[in-house]
């Protein structure tokens, strides 16, 4: 799989720009601060519909717009389709494949397969939960697209749960038997079976994908760091003390009716927690709240890993994820910000055999002495001015001919016209 062409309008600090790619190693060089992350973490934002930067999507407009336009032609297999996404302030964002509206953006999931090693993934192993949490479920929507509408309906729930929990909670902390407060607790069964069904299926998901996963970490972590302790992952879920004990068997594959011995032990855990749960009005029992444990050796990386290890964990957890997408049949697009000047000589060698085996790898660096002399590649220059409207980034081209003005029917200026 590879980017053919990649245009955005009003992203961060392009005001426009639309490229032309080619299979193999792109490098974009540039001072910090002019623009080179936004151009991969545009293209991250087409592949999973999230930054790995910001929560939110306001960081994202152009400063002065309302509105920020991405799009691609991805090339799989021969085969190419057009993809572009509209951003927009106040109101909902909007896909298209091939210039036709889809109903809902994440329509758009699983035509562009992307890995992005970052300086941010150092979160992955010193970070909170959510962190973890996150790469999770963004691999699993990268494989399994409809994931991501699994993950978006039990965030609803969860919303409208905690909302049941917090007007119950009040009421009994104020001693009344309000309307309100008995209604949030005559509802609660509902909300809980609703919960225990989108979360169950979430689960099951998530657990699948840590044993087919897990493997291909652990040899990316033994190639970077053979000297070290054994990486290993293991998945701890507030439903587990309801499970059967084989379930928590890190060894045991998952069974095809996991999901529904996870949703009756998630039935348990909520009822189990509701006292509790309306003590604080939150909800304690669901995939929201559990943990992705990385292991070294037998302590966990989070608090006991050095800075070299941390670094080897969460690039190998990058590396692990580009091996399984790999294994599934399709190279997906490798791109890698600014990470080689953080990394060591043992580890820069390793992450570049990977870069030079991908079908197309696309590089931030600060200086060109910062990308391996083996990785050779198109070039482009990224500078960055400040003007009445803000800072505005342009693209040079630093080899050849300029391809930065292609055809651009499909893509991004497509949905302009």
């Amino acid at each position: 799989m590879y980017v053919r062409i990649f245009s955005l309008r009003d992203f961060r600090s392009w005001e426009a720009v639309s490229l032309n790619l080619a299979p193999g190693p792109t490098v974009f060089l540039g001072r910090n601060g002019h623009g080179k992350t936004n151009l991969l973490e545009a293209l991250g934002y087409l592949s999973t519909l999230t930054s790995h930067r910001v929560s939110g999507d306001a960081p994202l407009l152009r400063t002065g717009t309302s509105r920020a336009l991405v799009g691609a032609v991805v090339v799989n297999g021969g085969r190419e389709l057009g993809i572009d996404v509209e951003i927009n302030e106040g109101r909902p964002n909007r896909g298209r494949i091939n210039q036709s509206p889809t109903r809902r953006p994440r329509e758009i999931l699983g035509i562009l397969r992307t890995v992005l090693f970052a300086p941010e993934d150092l979160s992955l192993v010193r970070g909170d939960p959510g962190d973890r949490r996150r790469f999770l479920d963004e691999l699993l929507a990268t494989r399994i697209p409809r994931m991501s509408g699994v993950r978006a309906d039990y965030d609803k729930v969860l919303r409208q749960r905690s909302a049941l929990l917090k007007t119950a909670g009040g009421a009994l902390r104020r001693g009344s038997r309000s309307g309100d407060g008995a209604n949030a607790l005559a509802t609660l069964d509902v909300w809980d079976g609703h919960l225990a069904a989108h979360g169950s299926e979430l689960l099951a998901a998530r657990v699948a994908l840590l044993h087919e996963l897990a493997p291909h970490v652990a040899e990316a972590y033994r190639s970077i760091a053979p000297e070290s302790r054994p990486a290993l992952l293991r998945y701890r879920s507030t439903v587990g003390e309801a499970l059967p004990p084989e379930f928590a068997d890190p060894d045991r594959a998952p069974l095809s009716d996991d999901r529904e011995v996870i949703e009756a032990a998630f039935l348990t855990r909520l009822a189990q927690a509701r006292t509790k749960e309306i003590e604080r009005g939150v909800c304690l029992v669901g995939p929201h709240r559990d943990e992705l444990d990385l292991i070294l050796g037998d302590q966990p990386a989070k608090g006991f890993a050095s800075h070299g290890e941390s670094w080897s964990f969460a690039l190998a957890l990058r590396l692990g994820a580009f091996s399984l997408l790999r294994a599934d049949g399709t190279d997906p697009v490798l791109m890698l910000d600014d990470v080689f000047a953080e990394l060591d000589r043992r580890r820069r060698t390793a992450l570049a055999a990977v870069a030079a085996s991908a079908e197309q790898v696309l590089i931030t660096a600060a200086v060109p002495e910062d990308v391996p002399a083996e990785l050779a590649a198109v070039r482009f220059g990224v500078r960055a001015e400040d003007t009445d409207r803000g800072r505005l980034s342009a693209l040079t081209a630093l080899d050849g001919d300029d391809p930065t003005q292609p055809d651009l029917d499909g893509t991004v200026d497509g949905a302009l016209r």
